[in-house]
């Protein structure tokens, strides 16, 4: 078997300037309209309520049916000590009015949701560890109970990132697909036969507990070497500073990073490792046609992406491998919420619970 006229797998960089986890836009771009084939399955009129639940931000959406936002509105994760998980609903629940009364119209045909996990699935009982108010909180639940008579879907946010990339981002076209999420964690979602892949207990994707160092750091999941013991943020940090680095966050890691510090590259270089190697595996299991990174690590560009590429190169050694193409997510921070609005309107693809 031969691989000289099979292409290489490939990587499109992306120069930006921020590690800090979150896509720096201050409002959210249009999504291209929809095609023909994905007609949606809501009322041809009516938008989604799309929400994004996060340690950092708390984000929601008005989206049209083709995926276009139309009303969005975020406010600071509200994390100190003092405060409850009733108090973090309602910081929630009067966000959500506000921005429905600003956007006016017709009645949301749904509600979608992104949140952190873990969670139980479908039924969305949520313990974010990034979130320390809410455990087991029932934020399905409680959605249902502030929108009753509208479907209520709620997701893990970096498959919500996954969807939103499939549907309208950078895997739009193509049936099989892996979205990442790489920031203070490392998480995906997995699309294949242009379907999203829920597995036993809606976890199929998760690509950060991929074993990628057998004797390497150990993992908040418990194990020891996952993918994102190396390659989160937090973690990216750590090591850096294990090797005499002075800095303190992902972003002065990046910029170090440029102007040539020795460690912060090196940093740098076995995130992209890491994150190579997992694609690599994950492509040879679940044949992949493209994966797609967000999160504010990826936002390092070539300094992630050129390692990643050196290392999928060498370690995707099957003809169908090599075909696969890396990409920075294409929808920035405004994937997830996209995602979160088509489990309602593409829920023929991506919603198998009900």
């Amino acid at each position: 078997m031969t691989s000289t006229l099979v292409p290489r797998p490939t990587v499109e960089t992306a120069t930006v300037g921020d590690a800090s986890g979150e896509v720096r836009t201050p409002v959210p771009g249009p999504v291209p309209a929809a095609s023909a084939r994905t007609a949606p399955v809501a009322d041809a009129g009516a938008p989604v309520l799309a929400i994004d639940i996060g340690g950092t931000k708390l984000a929601a959406a008005v989206v049209e049916p083709g995926g276009r936002i139309a009303v969005y509105d975020r406010v600071p994760t509200p994390n100190n000590p003092s405060m409850d998980a009733e108090g973090l609903w309602r910081t929630l629940a009067a966000m959500l009015e506000k921005l429905l009364a600003e956007a006016g119209g017709p009645r949301p045909a749904g509600v979608g949701v992104g949140c952190g996990g873990p969670m139980t699935w479908p039924d969305a009982r949520v313990s974010p560890l990034n979130i320390p108010a809410w455990r087991d909180f029932p934020l399905r639940d409680r959605l249902r109970e502030t929108f009753p008579g509208l479907p209520v879907r709620v997701h893990n946010d970096a498959i919500c990132l996954a969807i939103g990339e499939h549907w309208r981002g950078a895997g739009r076209g193509r049936d099989n697909m892996l979205g990442m999420v790489v920031s203070t964690g490392v998480g995906g979602g997995l699309i294949l036969n242009g379907h999203l892949i829920d597995g036993a207990s809606g976890n199929a994707g998760h690509i950060g507990h991929i074993i990628v160092d057998p004797d390497g750091p150990p993992c908040g999941c418990g194990g020891r070497g996952c993918l994102e013991a190396i390659a989160r943020g937090p973690g990216l940090v750590n090591w850096a500073r294990e090797q005499g680095w002075p800095g303190a966050t992902g972003v002065d890691l990046a910029s170090d990073a440029r102007r040539g510090h020795p460690v912060a590259q090196a940093a740098m270089r076995r995130a992209g490792r890491a994150l190579g190697l997992a694609i690599a595996s994950a492509t040879h299991l679940c044949d992949l046609e493209v994966v797609s990174i967000g999160g504010g690590i990826s936002q390092a560009g070539a300094l992630l992406f050129e390692p990643l590429e050196e290392t999928l190169r060498t370690y995707a050694r099957m003809d169908y491998a090599r075909k696969v193409s890396v990409v920075p997510a294409a929808l920035g921070q405004t994937a997830g919420l996209v995602g979160a609005a088509a489990l309602v309107f593409e829920a023929e693809r991506y919603w198998s619970a009900d």
